[in-house]
């Protein structure tokens, strides 16, 4: 398996849906700080402490992979914004330096990429689902536009598949099997 480096830009466990009700009414406030430095993984339930964390509605969606450069692209293409910053996308974990999208599963009821990311405390395994696509809130909390700038490029759906740790910084992005019908390497 092949090792690629990126870096882990933001990190966010969120106990409350901050994004919930009329976009016009502004986002909810959140109860405490959802950025941390690290993260607790549990294996088939979430990072601890979301509101995701052990849900079996969202078995297949509890951790939600970001690519900062999606943001780069959206800012890019609308002009300077109030806030791109990474945490107003509400993503989980946000990475600079990998194709995120791709590890998505090309289709419904498909499965996704298994991949590792190991951030200096062992490997993590995720199995990658379906495409987190994004949502109105984008046009109000990032920039007009932004939320149809953001299809296709909203991150992937995840259940973890080992318990660990992840930290911000320099990571390594692990591919143990490709999204069914991607295209290799």
């Amino acid at each position: 398996m092949d090792r690629d480096p990126v870096e882990i830009t933001t990190l966010i466990v969120s106990p409350v849906h901050a994004y919930q009700g009329r976009p016009a009414d502004g986002p909810r406030a959140d109860p405490e700080p959802v950025t941390r430095s690290s993260v607790l993984v549990r294996a088939g339930d979430g990072l601890v402490g979301d509101r995701y964390c052990g849900h079996p509605a969202h078995r297949h969606a509890a951790v939600t992979v970001f690519a900062a450069e999606s943001l780069d692209t959206v800012r890019d293409e609308l002009g300077p914004g109030p806030a791109f910053a990474p945490a107003t996308a509400r993503r989980n974990i946000v990475l600079r330096g990998a194709d995120v999208d791709a590890l998505a599963a090309p289709g419904r009821g498909g499965t996704g990429a298994v991949f590792t990311l190991d951030s200096g405390d062992g490997p993590v395994r995720f199995q990658a689902y379906r495409a987190a696509h994004p949502c109105g809130w984008m046009d109000v909390v990032l920039a007009p536009g932004a939320f149809r700038a953001l299809r296709g490029r909203g991150g992937v759906r995840c259940t973890p598949l080992d318990d660990g740790v992840l930290r911000l910084g320099p990571a390594e992005l692990g591919i143990l099997m490709p999204a069914a019908g991607a295209r290799a390497g």
